[in-house]
């Protein structure tokens, strides 16, 4: 089989793809793919440092705030649409795969014209701008949110949840001794994001000095561009700062609260885990849409969110007491994420392909 795997821009579209990439490696060991990307964003750098075969097309996303620059952006679409065209009747694929991204438009959209079997899967609970588009051109779309079904046409919609879940749950657990954590005492992961958040640093450097002779501990992963934020802030024993960390969903299965965002990755990563979270969206994405993902699993008693505007030294301490020390809380929030968790999503999207590709 030859699949066109087509993701770009964020961690949140990319590493589901590679979820993806791995299930077909493992299902069909003579498969071949083609990554069609960007020229300027991440995946560009990551994917070919795997050793999958790359394309980079120039691709620009809409700017809401300027609307004239779009005019330039439809011009860029067309010429992408021309250049993914080419490169998929060279490739000759079977299916042609979309994680969202503004370059997933111009590929998936030439992929229906040309009448190869097309999919799209939609990681968040409030559609992207690119997958609304294709939405009507697809012969599926799958889905990681049962609440976004409803936004889709329903008779080729399936809820597969994201493919990123089925491969965290095979991570060996990271004891949190290994960062000098005490093995009795319960640990709290504070992380903003893998590259951290500027709004957020402020506000955290009130929170640490707060920490003191709490009966829990607390790792903060600031992100790399504000570590040297904190190298001033004098910290009890029960608090340790690091930038980053690799194996972080190892270490998360070894700990007991996590304060994060809502990003599509996260939630994958926390509700395959069971692990019980406080929320705190980011106001600062399209649609607001990493709210609607966490009110997702605080309906569903998974999770507290606290909003970015109402989060501040107090207001998290307080939360933070209340709920690490109520061990029956806990326990009813890791059995609600687990719920939601879908442990064999990559392999319900490997089916769907298959279906697909046989005309089934």
């Amino acid at each position: 089989m030859k699949v066109v795997i087509t993701a770009g821009g964020t961690g949140g579209h990319i590493f589901p793809a590679l979820a993806l990439i791995s299930k077909l490696k493992e299902k069909d060991k003579d498969v071949e793919i083609l990554y069609i990307g960007t020229t300027d964003r991440m995946e560009k750098d990551i994917i070919p440092n795997m050793g999958i075969p790359y394309v980079g097309i120039e691709m620009k996303g809409l700017d809401r705030s300027h609307i004239f620059k779009n005019i330039e952006v439809m011009k860029t679409y067309f010429r992408a649409c021309k250049t993914a065209k080419s490169e998929l009747i060279k490739f000759k694929p079977d299916v042609v795969i979309g994680f969202g991204g503004y370059i997933s438009a111009p590929v998936i959209y030439s992929a229906s014209k040309l009448k190869i079997k097309t999919l799209i899967h939609e990681q968040n609970s409030i559609p992207g701008v690119s997958n609304k588009f294709l939405a009507r051109y697809v012969d599926k779309v799958l889905v990681s949110f049962k609440e976004s079904i409803k936004d889709f046409p329903k008779d080729k919609t399936v809820y597969t949840g994201n493919p990123r879940s089925e491969q965290i749950k095979d991570i060996e657990k990271v004891s949190k001794t290994t960062l000098g954590f005490k093995k009795d005492k319960a640990l709290v992961i504070i992380v903003m994001g893998s590259l951290g958040s500027l709004t957020m640093t402020k506000k955290l450097k009130e929170v640490l000095p707060l920490f003191k002779n709490k009966n829990y501990q607390v790792l903060l992963i600031t992100g790399k561009n504000y570590y040297d934020e904190y190298k001033d802030i004098k910290l009890s024993s029960n608090v340790k700062i690091i930038p980053f960390y690799d194996n972080l969903i190892g270490l998360m299965k070894d700990t007991d609260l996590i304060v994060t965002r809502s990003g599509a990755s996260t939630i994958a990563e926390i509700t395959s885990i069971g692990l019980p979270a406080i929320m705190v969206p980011s106001p600062y994405v399209t649609n607001n849409h990493q709210y609607v993902n966490a009110k997702s699993l605080e309906d569903d008693g998974a999770c507290i969110i606290l909003e970015e505007k109402y989060f501040n030294s107090n207001s998290l301490v307080n939360l933070l007491d209340k709920t690490i020390n109520d061990k029956e809380k806990l326990n009813t929030m890791s059995k609600a994420m687990l719920k939601r968790g879908v442990l064999n999503s990559a392999s319900r999207i490997y089916e769907e392909i298959i279906k697909l590709v046989r005309d089934e």
